[in-house]
């Protein structure tokens, strides 16, 4: 198994930090994602994304070695008829068979047609995609409707689009040109503190999975600058456009 390039077939896999579940989550890989094993820990594989080129541990279980994703998932999450289970907002799945208005991307297991989109349609609506996930639990390390952090909230965005964003705050920041002071903000700004980040939806109001409220919420930018500053004592580190 080893060095070889493999593609999730779970809604949703934990990447910890170090190869136990007690460890502390960092990231998650969804259906479709590619990752490279590079070496075996126990119960555990060490693995590289595709993607975003993010390390950690995932628990050992039965990957495919060959995919060829044709849709991807529009919606937060769509229901997996035949299971318990949906699958989340930018997954990439093949479809294998269509009937009425539902395909099947895995043997026996079907979701709507109208909740998938092809896998090279792109969405500049930045605010829909960023309010799909409003309300939803904030929690460390997580990619889904299950629950999402700040870091993962924007680079789902360009995930989606099929173009590189990292994923942690440490690394978005250095991808853009930007200022460090702005007065007026304006719609598409992405405002970073050190280890947070959130989107501007208007000149008033931004969006943020926000650790304090423990959700995805929108707030108004001029108070939750005033808000991080007093609580976490965090300056605005840089702005940059969408």
């Amino acid at each position: 198994m080893l060095n070889n390039k493999y593609y999730s077939t779970y809604p949703c896999i934990n990447i910890y930090e170090r190869p136990s579940i007690r460890s502390k989550i960092s990231s998650q890989i969804i259906y479709g994602e590619k990752f490279k094993v590079l070496r075996k820990v126990e119960n555990f594989l060490k693995i590289r994304t595709s993607y975003d080129k993010y390390h950690g541990y995932i628990i050992n279980k039965k990957f495919n070695y060959t995919a060829k994703p044709t849709h991807k998932v529009k919606v937060l999450k769509t229901k997996i008829y035949k299971s318990n289970n949906f699958l989340p907002f930018s997954s990439e799945i093949e479809v294998l068979k269509r009937k009425k208005n539902y395909i099947m991307f895995k043997k026996n297991k079907w979701i709507k047609q109208k909740d998938i989109t092809v896998i090279n349609k792109k969405e500049k609506n930045f605010v829909k995609i960023f309010k799909l996930y409003l309300n939803c639990k904030y929690k460390w390390g997580g990619k889904t409707f299950e629950g999402i952090d700040c870091s993962a909230l924007v680079q789902l965005f360009y995930k989606f689009n099929n173009k590189f964003f990292p994923r942690d705050t440490v690394d978005q920041i250095k991808m853009k040109k930007g200022v460090k002071k702005k007065n007026l903000f304006d719609k598409g700004d992405i405002i970073f503190w050190k280890g947070h980040v959130a989107v501007c939806l208007n000149s008033n109001l931004l969006i943020h999975a926000y650790g304090p409220r423990k959700k995805v919420v929108i707030m108004p930018i001029k108070k939750t600058i005033d808000l991080i500053e007093k609580t976490a004592k965090l300056k605005i580190k840089k702005v940059v456009k969408i």
